[in-house]
């Protein structure tokens, strides 16, 4: 699928060009996440981050982390290496 965004959105969005693509992932991964309509994995793989940078991407948007038992098993496992 391709998301086809107005020429006119693009040059009002102040943003370089070369950072624009990127952070439009994360914008949109962020908010799909606030929702719960991606888990964070997800989430994680549409904005293009590691675990611990999108968690931290998280944090600084002051959004909390929805669980399942899965997720928290594998931070707990990340977290101890």
């Amino acid at each position: 699928m391709k998301l086809s965004i107005p020429d006119s959105i693009i040059q009002s969005i102040r943003l370089p060009e070369k950072r624009l693509e990127s952070e439009l992932l994360k914008e949109l991964a962020v908010s799909l996440y606030q929702q719960e309509l991606l888990s964070f994995g997800k989430a994680r793989e549409l904005a293009k981050m590691e675990h611990y940078q999108f968690s931290q991407l998280l944090g600084e948007r002051g959004t909390n982390r929805h669980y399942t038992q899965q997720e928290l098993e594998e931070d707990l496992s990340y977290a101890s290496h």
